[in-house]
């Protein structure tokens, strides 16, 4: 009876060891796929340049000859980040896209502000509608101002972006004709000399 609980104990401590083993084996494996592959723009998102509208990117891991391929990056592009994962420069460059689109969110926000409290002061009188009184004068300039500030935040967004896809394809070819690497690539289960299970990795030589 005495022996019987550790033994108990023992195959259950394995198999939770197992378990843990597995899971961390196929989050490794699905990382490696997800990080160091080559990221393609639509042609449309390729394609802009300084200036350009302020809506979200699409990208593929695939191909790309057929629209359905293209997923939609995000406001802030953070559906692209996991396929950054490790290469630094492309993550910079990715974290002042976001900077710049909240920028974009504030400025706007102050622009809608200003113009509704310009209308607001149009009829804040009862006898008579104004248009340029003190707040109004204060508005109208709040709102210039933000469109001009709009300027200057959308010249580089969406470079930011494609910058962030091209460093991410840059160092795909270096990766692979440069040092040897070990990646995993598959996870199963084996059984050792004694009889017991074993987790056993597969890994590619990059």
């Amino acid at each position: 009876m005495h022996q019987l609980f550790p033994t108990r104990f023992s195959g259950a401590l394995r198999r939770s060891v197992l378990a843990a083993s597995c899971a961390l084996g196929l989050s490794l494996t699905a990382q490696a796929q997800q990080a160091n592959t080559i990221i393609r723009l639509s042609p449309e998102d390729k394609a802009r340049g300084f200036n350009g509208v302020q809506k979200n990117f699409f990208f593929t891991t695939g191909l790309g000859t057929t629209e359905g391929e293209y997923q939609n990056a995000g406001f802030f592009g953070q559906r692209l980040r996991p396929y950054l994962a490790g290469n630094e420069e492309a993550l910079d460059n990715l974290n002042r896209y976001r900077r710049q689109k909240w920028l974009y969110l504030a400025e706007r926000a102050t622009f809608v502000g200003a113009v509704g409290l310009y209308s607001q002061q149009v009829l804040a009188l009862d006898e008579k509608q104004q248009y340029f009184n003190g707040t109004q004068q204060v508005a109208a300039g709040v709102a210039i101002a933000s469109l001009l500030s709009n300027i200057f935040i959308s010249r580089n967004t969406n470079s930011h972006f494609q910058r962030a896809v091209e460093a991410n394809n840059a160092a795909l070819p270096a990766a692979r004709t440069g040092s040897v690497q070990l990646r995993p690539s598959a996870v199963g289960l084996a059984a050792s000399r004694t009889g017991r299970p074993m987790v056993a990795l597969t890994w590619n030589l990059r």
